[in-house]
């Protein structure tokens, strides 16, 4: 079935989006793609916004996903700076501000999360608070940093984004104290060795950590900020970053009816409640077939697996989204790789590399079964664990802990 004269509109132009739109043009779709996001930059990558582009000079430009030529070729007409505000399913068409519309054939909703930003009065009323979702977000964040001598930067949120800013802001020379409102960071994702881990290494290079601290109001005066907490203490602050999590981007989807559970609700194909649009990335809500429940992941590399698998079933060609999810983290010269999700473990077990500095793993067991593998500094024992996790490999879990045997031996059929 030809598709010459048909158009293919995308919303989101993240990793989701991007790749998406790609992703059609390989596996045949001849007719317009129309790809809009509301952030006027070329789409760029978004890891590196906390890590390697809060410390470097770069330009943005420099993190994009494709050179603008590469749409130019693709013939993928981009509109940038443009916010969809209504999808009429009825007649197939976008309402976008200004009330300019666009029909489609069909749709793909790639909308991605937005930063929670948590009711602390006075929180917002304050110049110097930020979140860390865009390029706009780095740009206000590096720039109060850079203006000050020596930066007082408080951290609200000890989970990945809160921990990865705060190692980048202190390459950067500024002052960090990071409050997390649990008994340890990393508290909702990963096990107390590994937040133990974290802990240290942030102490080690000079970054305060406090937990168990509520923040309830944030004073500001005559330009000073004071970040305070349920327990009476009291922390200055010149910059103010909001690192709590995120929420999905859902509202369009949810206005025009489709299904959504903290989520837009997607098939195996990628595909919503409505057979012409589909889902794909941070704002969806998915089975996986690895953990037998619905998932919604946030994350680089679901959001391009789903982007082929949405773009593949838009051309007829039928293919399944099933994949094990996996995520990174870099914290100065450490590099945690996550595979599989670890909720719900009953055993864990840490296997300690000889000899080497700061190599390790934690492998997440549940009635004997691997769910997950972080692996810091350790790429054999990443590779490893999504395999096993994939395959169904068998663990013998006394050769797994004993780090004088090569963790391939540990693996059977």
């Amino acid at each position: 079935m030809t598709n010459d004269d048909k158009t293919c509109v995308i919303v989101g132009a993240s990793h989701a989006g991007v790749n998406c739109s790609f992703a059609l043009r390989r596996e045949g779709w001849k007719g317009n793609i129309l790809l809009i996001d509301a952030d006027p930059h070329l789409p760029y990558h978004r890891p590196p916004l906390s890590k390697s582009f809060l410390k470097n000079a770069d330009h943005i430009d420099h993190y994009a996903l494709k050179p603008l030529e590469s749409y130019q070729r693709e013939n993928i007409t981009l509109q940038l700076g443009r916010k969809v505000i209504q999808i009429d399913r009825e007649n197939r068409v976008i309402v976008i501000e200004g009330n300019d519309q666009m029909k489609y054939d069909q749709l793909v909703l790639a909308t991605g999360a937005s930063a929670i930003i948590p009711y602390i009065p006075g929180l917002l009323s304050s110049d110097c608070c930020f979140a860390m979702r865009t390029a706009e977000d780095a740009f206000h964040i590096k720039a109060m940093v850079e203006n000050k001598s020596l930066p007082k930067v408080v951290v609200i949120g000890g989970g990945y984004i809160g921990l990865e800013i705060a190692a980048s802001l202190k390459h950067l020379g500024a002052e960090i104290t990071v409050l997390e409102k649990e008994d340890r960071i990393l508290s909702r994702v990963t096990s107390p060795y590994i937040s133990d881990f974290f802990m240290q290494l942030h102490g080690a290079n000079g970054v305060n950590i406090e937990t168990q601290k509520n923040v309830i109001e944030v004073e500001t005066f005559e330009g000073d900020s004071n970040v305070k907490c349920e327990d009476g203490s009291s922390y200055e602050a010149d910059v103010i970053i909001i690192g709590v999590g995120i929420q999905v981007n859902a509202t369009l989807a949810e206005q025009s009816g489709l299904a959504s559970r903290d989520g837009i609700v997607v098939d195996t194909s990628c595909r919503t409640s409505d057979e012409h649009i589909y889902a794909v990335g941070d704002c969806t809500r998915h089975y996986n077939p690895y953990y037998k429940e619905e998932l919604r992941l946030e994350c680089v590399q679901n959001a391009v697996d789903q982007a082929k698998v949405a773009a593949a079933n838009i051309c007829g060609i039928v293919l399944r989204y099933d994949a094990v999810p996996w995520f990174w983290s870099d914290q100065y010269d450490v590099k945690l790789q996550i595979a599989g999700l670890s909720k719900g473990y009953d055993e864990v077990m840490i296997r300690m590399e000889q000899g080497e500095n700061r190599k390790c793993s934690a492998w997440y067991f549940k009635d004997h079964r691997l769910l997950a593998v972080d692996a810091i500094n350790n790429a054999k024992a990443y590779v490893m664990g999504t395999k096993a996790i994939k395959s169904g490999l068998t663990i013998d879990k006394e050769k797994l802990k004993d780090a004088t045997i090569p963790i391939k031996e540990a693996f059977s059929r």
